[in-house]
């Protein structure tokens, strides 16, 4: 261990070491994914997609190490009894912080499927992580809005058709699909500024998840709600980088996915009245674990 060193010298030694570490692994991931690509042969290729998770995994893995080794973060986590590298999951969970990806890889690591965002197709110019999203088949989607709809009535439910065709490759493998459902990190501003009616959460954006479970259909076995928790303050990624956080709090539920879930939302007004009561129901519930959490310190 490592983090007796001042915050000064741990913050640019873990920063190079993330980096150093997604380069390395980039490179082997990049190459599999064109030898899939090369090779039509459907048992070929799902060899290629076992060895890129593999690859991913231990991209983790060593990152968890370089924290493990640098921060001196302990993360308290309960209800991860509850979960299998075997099924499919749709992982949802509040967003406070860039952190919140780190504890969410650091947490499930090894322990559910390797985990995959749903991302705007903006980000596949990210330098490194955008052609390694792209090689690991994170979906790439484009989401579009009411009014543009109006204007170009002919791609209509072309978002759904693209994203699910996507998800198609998620079929022969186990995967976990992790969504944000606040869409944006908490701040006090944007709570008050929604007026949301949950003392620890933003309102949650029910269409996102409605487009998830549409898209993938029947692939999606359960669902896993994550509530985290930060005990001293909301961390940004730097001051964790530079083992400023000392501690950090998990609960983990997992959660049936009933067949009354999957459904149109953006057309049956009966289904998203029906969608939002079960998010809002889900959030509140999250609401109060919050609570919980925060006075059990």
């Amino acid at each position: 261990m490592l983090s007796f060193l001042p915050s000064f010298i741990k913050g640019p030694l873990g920063l190079l070491l993330y980096i150093v570490n997604t380069i390395f692994w980039v490179l082997p991931i990049l190459l599999l994914s064109f030898c899939k690509l090369l090779v039509p042969i459907t048992l070929w290729r799902k060899l290629c997609t076992y060895l890129l998770d593999a690859c991913a995994v231990a991209w983790i893995s060593i990152n968890n190490v370089n924290q493990r080794l640098l921060t001196g973060t302990r993360i308290a986590v309960q209800g991860l009894e509850g979960v299998v590298r075997k099924e499919w999951y749709l992982v949802l969970a509040n967003h406070q912080s860039w952190v919140d990806i780190l504890v969410l890889q650091r947490i499930f690591n090894h322990r559910i499927p390797f985990l995959k965002f749903f991302l705007k197709k903006e980000l596949i110019w990210v330098p490194f992580l955008g052609v390694a999203w792209w090689a690991l088949e994170f979906p790439f989607m484009r989401r579009y809005s009411s009014a543009f709809l109006k204007k170009h009535p002919h791609l209509k439910g072309k978002d759904i058709e693209a994203t699910r065709n996507a998800c198609r490759k998620f079929r022969f493998k186990p995967t976990s699909i992790m969504n944000f459902v606040e869409g944006t990190r908490y701040t006090e501003q944007k709570h008050e500024k929604q007026a949301s009616p949950y003392q620890h959460l933003l309102l949650p954006r029910a269409g996102g998840i409605a487009f998830v479970l549409n898209a993938m259909g029947n692939q999606l076995h359960k669902l896993v709600d994550v509530t985290i928790l930060y005990p001293q303050q909301r961390p940004s990624f730097w001051d964790f980088v530079c083992g400023k956080v000392a501690e950090i709090k998990v609960d983990v539920r997992v959660l049936p996915i009933d067949e009354h879930l999957i459904g149109d939302y953006q057309n049956d007004k009966q289904f998203q009245q029906r969608f939002q009561g079960w998010v809002n129901q889900l959030w509140q519930e999250k609401d109060l674990k919050l609570a919980e959490m925060k006075a059990s310190q």
